[in-house]
């Protein structure tokens, strides 16, 4: 973490009586701000993973297709490529931590908005879910970089870890939260209640940072919350930008494709929707050894590309699987979820860590990340509608192959990023 900077009697504006000084304030502590990010990560998945064992239901209590269907959380996901493309530009003018806390409060009302039975509320609602997610996510590799730069690679596994946790719970206990509480809808809205919790813990890290940071006026680039206008406009015609936006375009179209019909295929393989959401909650632990051993043994051993390359071939080799071998009354499904798992589940880290490894400043650590992120989060907005217009049409064999498509180009840019430079 920074040290707080200030401008001597020497430097620009510190000198005369009517020049700002920078306060000395207090520190915070990287374990404060550990906990809070974490508290945070909780959410960026969660209000996504509930709703996907839930989508039949839904279909059937709402009487849409599956491209209307998939258009819930292509919607959602479009606007996280909005909010990552925006988040920090916006971030640079209010905050990035106060601007942090306004995103997931903004979960949190998407997730209220959702227990409306009505499509355009649940259209609506995953639109905020998505948006709150979408700003959060490129904050947080900014807030990695400045406040727990050292142990980046462990600290991104850990708060995708928190993230991972949150959408394994809402795909587990989705379809019985919903029989308990009367309603798909009301299953939907309770991750309101992580959100509120998690703003309730952030609030006062991000008051301390804040009063930790000096001044802008008085310290002349200490505030580095977002980059300029220029900055954005070079991180554009970077080819390290270039390569880590088809990384992340490739592993979030896998992700958000799965996340969205790994359950609808299996219930059409004649699995109950309890089954099923059970299928997507194994999917998800199988992430979460994967995004804490991953990037911390890319990071000990300088070979990035050897372990990016890993999940690549560990998330075709399962999407294959389901593709060829479905095989719905053995444990084979079980399998291709752990295989697919353990390759989306490192794949988003070892993504957000070679940002932090390859980038000088916080500033265009959320440079690089948002322009990456939001594209990536563009190709996974399109992919489940996409998917979902194709099952209406031709079925889902076609709509997996689709994946395939999406692990091909993220293969192509793990061999064009290469290892970490010494």
């Amino acid at each position: 973490m920074q040290a707080p900077r200030s401008g001597g009697p020497g430097a620009p504006g510190g000198a005369g009586p009517e020049a700002p000084v920078a306060r000395s304030r207090p520190v915070v502590r990287p374990a404060l701000v550990l906990l809070g990010v974490l508290a945070l990560a909780v959410n960026l998945r969660a209000g996504l993973a509930g709703y996907p064992p839930l989508l039949e239901t839904a279909r059937a209590d709402l009487g849409i297709g599956a491209g209307a269907a998939g258009l819930v959380q292509a919607g959602a996901v479009l606007m996280m490529s909005a909010g990552s493309f925006g988040a920090a530009a916006v971030a640079a003018r209010v905050g990035r931590e106060r601007l942090l806390g306004v995103a997931v409060a903004t979960i949190g009302v998407g997730s209220l908005l959702r227990s409306v039975v009505a499509l355009p509320t649940l259209v609506g609602g995953s639109v905020l879910v998505g948006l709150g997610i979408g700003v959060s996510g490129v904050l947080l590799t900014g807030v990695v970089k400045e406040h727990l730069a050292e142990r980046a690679g462990a600290v991104t596994g850990a708060y995708v870890v928190s993230m991972m946790i949150g959408a394994t719970v809402a795909s587990a206990v989705a379809v019985p939260l919903a029989v308990a509480l009367g309603g798909w809808s009301l299953s939907l809205a309770v991750w309101a209640v992580p959100a509120v919790l998690a703003v309730a813990v952030w609030a006062p890290v991000a008051s301390r940072i804040g009063h930790a940071r000096p001044d802008p006026a008085g310290a002349p680039g200490a505030a580095d919350d977002g980059p300029s206008v220029a900055e954005e406009v070079r991180v554009r015609h970077d080819p390290f930008a270039r390569r880590i936006a088809c990384y992340l375009a490739g592993s979030s179209t896998i992700f958000y494709g799965w996340l969205t019909w790994l359950s609808p295929f299996y219930e059409s393989q004649g699995w109950s929707p309890q089954a099923a959401g059970l299928l997507l909650a194994a999917w998800s632990i199988a992430q979460i050894p994967a995004a804490l051993l991953f990037p911390a043994a890319a990071e000990r051993r300088r070979r990035w590309r050897f372990w990016a390359a890993l999940t690549v071939v560990s998330s075709a080799a399962g999407t294959l699987g389901v593709l060829l071998a479905p095989a719905p009354g053995t444990p084979l499904p079980w399998l291709w979820a752990v295989l697919i798992g353990i390759g989306v589940g490192a794949g988003f880290p070892l993504g957000l860590t070679v940002i932090a490894w390859r980038t000088p400043t916080p500033a265009r650590s959320a440079a690089v990340s948002g322009f990456g992120l939001g594209i990536g989060y563009l190709s996974a907005g399109i992919g489940p509608l996409v998917m979902g217009v194709v099952i209406d049409s031709a079925g889902f064999p076609p709509a997996i192959g689709l994946l395939l498509v999406g692990a091909v180009l993220q293969g192509v840019a793990v061999v064009r990023i290469g290892d970490r430079p010494r």
